[in-house]
């Protein structure tokens, strides 16, 4: 068993135990937020920075305890974020669900959701929570999957950003009609990061698809490296959560000061 498997087995156990999702909230959310809003705030000349809020991670252990989701969401969009992520798995995350409305209130930003998906009715519950964004885990789904879920999406108008790691799943991506595809450099396996997986699957994603470079990224010569590579967003969550200056963090990497 990896870590994967058991957060996966995790949130198995939780969702039989969750009642049905509101579709009737998911609906009136959808209508009240910017349409594609993760894909609108990705397309812009100057680097696009998804700046992270997270708890806690299997491979970091606690990063900010009880972290003041307002605060941090605030200054990641006074420093120059494009979007902000929010990890919500309760249990080997100590996220929510309830942080992505906070984060979007604080920001104005679009606010991508990222969990362990497995059901639909999972994104329901994410785009009634107030989700721009979801998170789909090439390395859970296949390729018909993956268009399903991104169909449901599409209903709420709501964008979703595929993760790959290697050259089969970036396959299922692609198969499965992916627009905007994330190359994780961390194995969710063993939790390794090469930022090297970037820059191999970056010639392999297609010309109008949006590239989304995630984990390990710490430097503005990281960004820049990967900018290289043809990516055109980039998703940082631990190396700004630990600076005490967040805002000057976030500025750093996007305008290189």
């Amino acid at each position: 068993m990896t870590i994967l498997d058991d957060i996966v087995a995790r949130t198995r156990e939780r969702l039989g135990s969750e009642p049905p999702p509101d579709v009737e909230a998911a609906e009136h959310a959808a209508l009240n937020r910017t349409p594609f809003g993760l894909t609108a705030g990705l397309r812009r000349d100057r680097i696009s920075l998804i700046a992270e809020i997270k708890s806690a991670s299997p491979s970091a252990g606690l990063i900010v305890k009880d972290p003041d989701v307002e605060e941090i969401a605030f200054y990641y969009d006074y420093g120059g974020a494009a979007a902000i992520s929010v990890v919500t798995e309760p249990d080997f995350f100590l996220g929510s669900r309830e942080w992505i409305e906070r984060a979007a209130v604080a920001s104005g930003l679009p606010v991508l959701m990222k969990d362990f998906i497995i059901d639909e009715s999972q994104l329901i519950r994410g785009v009634a929570a107030g989700a721009s964004a979801i998170l789909l885990l090439a390395s859970l789904l296949d390729a018909n999957q993956i268009r399903d879920f991104i169909r449901c999406l599409d209903a709420y108008s709501c964008d979703a950003l595929v993760e790959v790691h290697d050259e089969k799943e970036l396959e299922r991506a692609i198969n499965g009609g992916a627009r905007i595809i994330g190359v994780n450099n961390r194995n969710l396996r063993d939790f390794s990061v090469d930022l090297g997986a970037s820059e191999r699957l970056a010639g392999q994603i297609a010309d109008g698809v949006l590239r989304v470079a995630e984990s390990g990224i710490k430097t503005r010569a990281d960004v820049d490296r990967l900018r290289a590579a043809g990516f055109d967003a980039f998703l940082v969550g631990e190396s700004l959560l630990r600076q005490n200056d967040r805002a000057a963090a976030v500025r750093e990497l996007v305008f290189g000061s």
